[in-house]
């Protein structure tokens, strides 16, 4: 038993210690706001696309509690709208209405985090984590969205 342990060792003899590390932290990636502080952003496959605004919102839009606000939505397969809020949990909208979505802001790329406010927001190929610092939000991809 020994000998068959010490030749499955022996495979990984050679690779670097640091193989066995978990992969760092999202790289961070700055958005550009707009003159009124709202900041806007797509992931890369432009299916999903998210809105910031500040607290006391703007001269057009006033989040309901104030804000700040993440307002994040999904075209395909079906349009959703999640909100997140400085406190409590988010809001799934599974019909919103309006379907503004997605016009043609930065790009948040995968294996990229963004932060603003309460907020952050991390890209992958599997879909959008997005978390405000009171331990709430939500995941959204084209296969599913939860909220917590």
């Amino acid at each position: 038993m020994l000998a068959r342990a010490a030749a499955i060792l022996s495979l990984f003899a050679g690779l670097p210690l640091f193989a066995w590390v978990p992969p760092a932290h999202a790289a961070s990636q700055g958005i550009p706001s707009s003159a009124e502080g709202q900041i806007e952003f797509n992931t890369p496959s432009a299916n999903i696309g998210c809105i910031y605004t500040p607290k006391g919102g703007t001269g057009t839009y006033e989040p309901r509690d104030g804000g700040p606000e993440l307002s994040c939505s999904r075209i395909e397969p079906s349009y959703i709208t999640i909100i997140l809020g400085p406190k409590g949990p988010a809001t799934l909208i599974k019909n919103p209405g309006e379907q503004g979505c997605c016009s043609d802001v930065d790009k948040l790329g995968y294996g990229h985090s963004w932060s603003a406010g309460p907020f952050s927001c991390q890209s992958s190929t599997k879909g959008l984590t997005c978390t405000a610092t009171n331990g709430h939000g939500f995941f959204i991809s084209k296969a599913k969205a939860t909220v917590k």
